[in-house]
Parts: structure tokens; sequence; C-alpha cells
């Protein structure tokens, strides 16, 4: 099969011919349809992120159809939120996110915190993921995609849209909600918000107007520059960019008891700032992963709001094209390679 690899950290990927996978125990080979470039595609390929599996095919935001069911599949252990397992049949489509395999037994994952599990394994990091015609995934970590949305449009929500949503739903019922960096994750999850009634407040690169003017246009009832205070107090804020100097200026933009959420994987350094920007109560905290139950409700919320995706296609062979784009700033909205029918 072909497939966009990864030899080295900080080197473009290789298009290769490479063996198609089999499905082990309870495993599903799925031939892949599309699979979104994320920002943490990114930060694997630019060595941000350490210790990679070598070689490794990249991508998290896999759609594509059920080939191949492996042996003796086991049925999914009892979860601690008490959510059954899906099954899937020949030809039936799935989506495959960032999170790929848990241990299941640790003290995280028997407390609902499997995103924390000190064994899991990652798709597109740890795992072979889907810049290639077939991948093979665990079918417990799969999902089913609400057939509102064709295999572009819902590759995105696999990865930006569900870390978005967890970051989201770590604001708790904040009123006045800011968002720092307008990307695909927070053009996500601002639908959601707004759905909700929440009052959006948008901080993009200084000067980026166009940007602003978007999220305007969108909903938001302020957009200005990362170095503007909002003209009221925010009761939650989430940082999608990966600015470290953003925590010190979204806490300073935050009412009492407030909290700033860092939706990123990785995040430039955060410098020193007084006390007094955290005294009265306020709160940051960081999002990792996801759990699989992020995924089974944020796919019931997404197609009822509806959450709609702005996407750029391109070939698998153009992945690099499309990774340098994303680097640049450049996308137009969120790049999908296209695979397969």
């Amino acid at each position: 099969m072909r497939a966009m690899v990864l030899n080295e950290p900080k080197r473009p990927l290789e298009l290769r011919d490479v063996p198609k996978p089999k499905p082990g125990r309870g495993q599903l080979l799925v031939r892949v349809s599309t699979c979104a470039v994320c920002r943490t595609d990114l930060h694997v390929v630019d060595g941000e992120l350490p210790d990679p599996k070598l070689p490794l095919i990249p991508g998290h935001q896999i759609v594509g159809q059920v080939e191949e069911i492996g042996e003796e599949m086991w049925e999914r252990p009892e979860r601690p939120d008490g959510r059954g397992a899906p099954t899937f049949g020949i030809g039936d489509r799935v989506g495959i996110p960032w999170l790929g395999w848990t241990d299941g037994d640790c003290t995280y994952c028997r407390s609902g915190r499997e995103n924390l599990c000190d064994n899991a394994r990652f798709t597109g990091f740890t795992i072979d993921g889907g810049y290639a015609e077939f991948t093979v995934a665990d079918a417990r970590y799969c999902f089913h995609l609400p057939e509102r949305y064709d295999d572009v449009e819902v590759a995105p929500l696999l990865c930006a849209g569900l870390i978005g949503y967890r970051s989201y739903r770590k604001t708790n019922d904040a009123r006045r909600l800011g968002i720092y960096g307008f990307g695909n994750a927070a053009h996500l999850i601002s639908q959601i918000a707004l759905h909700e009634g929440r009052e959006l407040f948008v901080f993009t690169r200084p000067g980026d107007t166009a940007t602003q003017q978007a999220a305007k246009k969108l909903g938001a009832v302020w957009a200005g520059g990362s170095d503007e205070l909002p003209p009221a107090k925010l009761d939650a804020a989430i940082i999608f960019a990966s600015v470290g100097p953003l925590v010190p200026a979204a806490l300073r933009a935050l009412a009492k008891g407030g909290v700033v959420v860092c939706g990123g994987i990785h995040m430039t350094d955060i410098p020193s700032f007084p006390y007094v920007d955290l005294w009265e109560e306020r709160v940051i905290t960081s999002v990792a992963n996801l759990t699989r139950g992020d995924g089974e409700e944020f796919f019931k919320i997404a197609p009822r709001v509806p959450v709609k995706t702005k996407t750029e296609t391109f070939p698998l062979e153009d992945a690099n094209t499309a990774l340098d784009r994303f680097r640049a700033g450049k996308l137009k909205g969120s790049a999908v390679l296209t695979i397969g029918s």
C-alpha cells in the first residue's frame, strides 16, 4: 500500500510502498478514505514531541471503512463511565482518533481518566496512523460517525473537535468565554459555545483583522489582538495557540474564580507572572488526550448544533504541502488528505 512515512523528525515525509497491515486480536483493518491534518502532526514531524515510533505513518483523524475484522474479538472491558462497547461490521464507516489503546487496569483507567493512562498508545505517534491507504486500529477505541457528515467534513472532528470539546467542558458554565488562537479547534468549539448561549471573546495575533472579522461573523461579541484586554472580565479562557506567554495574558483577563484551559499537547515555555494575577482562586489547567466518553458525547452533540467544518483537501502524496501550508498559517480551513473512495 502507499503511505507517507516519517523516517526522522525535522525531515519531509516520504511516499513509500509498505506492506498492508494485518488486523490482530481485537483490531479492525480499515481502508482509509480521509485523514485530517492536525497541529499535533506538525509537532511530531518537527520533533517537538519526543520519542515517536520510527519509522512512523502519521495521522490520527482517520475516516474509513472496515475491510477486515481481526480474529478473537474481545468485548470491551466495562468502563467506569458505564458506557457500552461499539460493534462494527464489514463495510461500516469508522472514525479513528488520537487515543489508540490503554491498559484498562491502571489507577487512571479505573477512575475514568483513561486519557492519562501511563501506558497509553497514540495513533500517528506510537501507532501507525492514517497517512496511508490502510491502517489497523483497536476496535474498542474507534467511533461510529454521524451520518450527517461526509468523509471530508467529519475528519477534522476527530481531534480538533474532540480535544476542543474536552477543553470547552473544562470551562464549566462560564458565561463569558475567551478563546486565544482562532484555528480549527476554536472554530469548531465556538459553534457549540454559541449554540449553548455563551458570550464569545476571541483573541488573535495582533493585527490579524481578517480572523477577527471572521470570528465576529461567526457570532463573537468581541474580537481583538492577544495583546489587548477584553471589554469585560472573562469567566474562562481556552488557549489553543501553542504560545506560553498567552497564559499570563489570559489570567489578566479573568474574573475572580475564572479558569484558563491550555488545550494543546505542546506549548512554548510560560513566562513568570506576579502571584496577584493568579490570586482570587483563578485556575490554570491543561487538557491531555481524550476519553472515549468525550468522543461519544461530542458525536451526539455535533450534528444537533450542527457543527460545521471548513476544509481544504490534498491528495495523499501532497501531505508535505499540507503540513508546510499549515506551518506557515496559509490554510483556508482544516487540511484533509483524500486517500480512497
